[in-house]
């Protein structure tokens, strides 16, 4: 299956095939790994109305560091999420009908899920991203993420920014790029996902890929569970 590279001298977008890709590219995946200015990804979970909102992020650390696409968005432990949406196509807290397109959000700031590459919510918000073709036929107009087989970090659907020149990827103030919001019940069991991304530092530089995982509903151990696994761990060196 073919992903998305922007090409900066180009001014375009070009299907390449990953295998082909990871193969011409691995050079250059390797001699940029000491410099690459991606630190991960991060989640801000919020709770409303019975439901939680998981907002992505991709963290850099260089001021110009700019996110073109991601992909291979896929399920990789866990329970199977169930998105909701409040869209132009998926209203009332809707499980099976809705888009993943970031403009069809009817009211910003919303209970609904989408994927972005940085920019804004609804239709007046210009924003430009696009579905790859690993969505399907149906693209972003599905309720739920097309996911592979669990554990697949290799293929899977993916999402570009479709014009690049306008930085819409471009790191905030913060150091983070928005991926996307994923909505779930708050009693949903935890999830763990994977996505990869392409980045740059500006029109014309080198390409880089970087990935991760990030959780939807993470289970944090409460302080006091936290201490006794402290004084498990120190009785059992006592007993060695």
């Amino acid at each position: 299956m073919p992903v998305l590279i922007w090409h900066g001298a180009k001014g375009k977008w070009e299907f390449i095939m990953k295998m082909g890709m990871f193969a011409a590219l691995a050079g250059l995946a390797v001699s940029g790994a000491a410099s690459a200015a991606f630190t991960g990804y991060s989640v801000v979970r919020t709770v409303e109305s019975g439901f939680a909102r998981h907002v992505l992020y991709a963290n850099f650390n260089g001021a110009n560091d700019t996110v073109l696409n991601a992909f291979h968005l896929n399920r990789v432990a866990g329970a199977a999420p169930v998105f909701v949406h409040n869209d132009a196509i998926g209203s009332g807290n809707s499980t099976v009908a809705g888009t993943w397109n970031p403009t069809f959000v009817l009211v910003p700031g919303s209970l609904d899920s989408y994927v972005c590459i940085g920019g804004g919510e609804g239709f007046s918000s210009g924003n430009s991203t696009n579905a790859d073709p690993d969505w399907g036929a149906a693209g972003f107009n599905q309720a739920q993420v097309p996911f592979l087989a669990v554990g697949t970090t290799t293929a899977g659907p993916g999402w570009f920014n479709g014009n690049p020149p306008n930085n819409q990827g471009l790191r905030d103030g913060q150091g983070r790029v928005k991926l996307g919001q994923f909505v779930v019940s708050s009693t949903a069991a935890e999830s763990t996902l994977f996505v990869k991304i392409g980045y740059n530092t500006g029109a014309g530089t080198t390409v880089v890929f970087a990935d991760g995982t990030f959780k939807l509903n993470e289970v944090i151990p409460a302080p006091g569970a936290i201490a006794l696994l402290g004084l498990a761990g120190l009785a059992g060196r006592r007993r060695r």
